[in-house]
């Protein structure tokens, strides 16, 4: 079957204008004469609202869903002069990203206003730089838990009217209930408002639903510490048992050596540590944990949530088996079923050149197989003890744990790789 060809691109740039809760009287001369002259208004229904009638283009809403009616709007409407609103800055979460996708920058012309981010900071005092933004707009607030850390400032960009009081009581069953909550409504407008309250005292009911939630962290007594680096307390995992412990999972970690946007087979998740540390090093990380206790996969997927990382795609079945159609990856972890026939030769041929496996067991039979693969791959063959000081009647002494051997190795650059899904670009 032939591929159905590209629609052509629009006979004339795109412009892109962002307005503000202020609406027309905010916008610049150069952003009015844009919406003027355009013969197609595409935004939001708010946002076409606050066009004065002198914008005589015809207006059309986005539909939703909206990523997919981008390129079929665009082909619709192509050889007339187009006009999109967004809200801000329409390159900063917004509608500018899947335009340039589609076109690309030299088909656009963009003419921002200052995001809800800045306005945000002005209103707070608090530096744009030194300032984590983390949106909540179609997607889970668990999301947020990742960047819960004592004395940081962050700025959540609410899904709707119901995300403060999401969001106050994340905070609060993650040991950081004291934390300040500020609430800005309708930033930059005539109906700017505020509130203000204590995550774990929070009773303020919805208010608008064009809001930003700033939040001056506070963690609990009690509440566990969570690091920036691989290697989390033992104790933040729900678990049966079956986890890679903090140590050895440092030294996994510090081997796989995520990079953003690579991609991470985690195959035998048992608890999903590995697959979530990956994902906590950087936003753009992602990671498929593959398990084939069904209780497991479920475990890993709570574990995920509760740790920030809720995409973490979690495949539930034995592996190689399950490992079909997926993407190929830049990095394996094999931490269980290191003997099932085929694994290793599987997730070898899928990585990608110059990607990274690792494989860590604690048996003697996985162990042999381990040391044939570094003789025929070569890479680095090591052994991990640790052991942990305990009381020995009025003294202390050592308990050693079981040690790990664990190979890790390099695909050469110039091996082929097969994807499961199409190679990416």
């Amino acid at each position: 079957m032939s591929a159905v060809p590209a629609p052509a691109a629009p006979l004339h740039p795109v412009s892109v204008v962002g307005i503000g809760a202020d609406g027309w009287p905010g916008l610049s001369g150069t952003a009015r004469e844009a919406l003027c002259a355009a013969e197609v208004l595409i935004g939001g229904a708010r946002q076409l609202d606050l066009l004065p009638p002198e914008c005589a283009g015809a207006r059309v809403g986005w539909p939703s869903p909206l990523r997919p009616a981008v390129p079929r709007l665009l082909a619709e409407h192509g050889e007339r002069r187009i006009a999109v609103l967004a809200s801000g800055d329409p390159m900063f979460y917004g509608i500018g990203r899947a335009l340039a996708e589609e076109l690309g920058p030299e088909g656009l012309h963009v003419l921002p206003h200052p995001s809800s981010v800045s306005y945000a900071c002005a209103r707070l005092g608090w530096p744009l730089e030194d300032t984590e933004v983390v949106t909540l707009v179609g997607r889970p607030a668990a999301r947020l838990a990742a960047s819960l850390h004592e004395g940081r400032r962050l700025l959540v960009l609410s899904a709707d009217a119901g995300t403060p009081a999401a969001v106050a009581a994340l905070l609060t069953s993650h040991g950081f209930g004291p934390s300040r909550l500020r609430v800005l409504e309708q930033l930059g407008g005539e109906d700017e408002r505020h509130v203000d309250g204590i995550a774990a005292e929070w009773a303020h009911p919805p208010g608008d639903r064009l809001n930003v939630i700033a939040i001056a962290c506070r963690a609990s007594a009690d509440a566990l510490r969570l690091g920036t680096v691989p290697g989390l307390p033992d104790e933040a995992y729900e678990h049966d048992g079956q986890l890679t412990k903090r140590h050895i999972r440092a030294a996994t970690l510090g081997a796989l050596a995520p990079a953003p946007g690579e991609l991470l087979w985690d195959v035998g998740g048992g608890s999903g540590s590995i697959a979530i540390e990956w994902l906590r090093a950087h936003p753009s990380c992602r990671a498929v944990s593959v398990e084939r206790d069904p209780v497991r996969a479920e475990r890993i997927t709570r574990n995920a949530d509760r740790l920030g990382v809720p995409a973490l795609q979690v495949v539930t079945g034995p592996a190689p088996a399950s490992l079909a159609g997926l993407e190929a990856p830049d990095a394996v972890f094999i931490g269980g079923g290191l003997t099932a026939p085929g694994l290793l030769d599987a997730c070898w041929e899928a990585l990608r050149p110059g990607g990274r496996l690792v494989a860590n067991t604690v048996t003697l039979e996985s162990e042999a197989l381990l040391a044939e693969r570094h003789k025929a791959h070569g890479g680095e063959l090591v052994r991990l003890a640790v052991a942990h000081a305990v009381p020995v009647g009025g003294f202390t002494g050592w308990r050693q744990a079981m040690p790990v051997t664990q190979w890790s190795v390099t695909k050469p650059s110039d091996s082929g790789a097969r994807s499961y899904k199409g190679d990416r670009s």
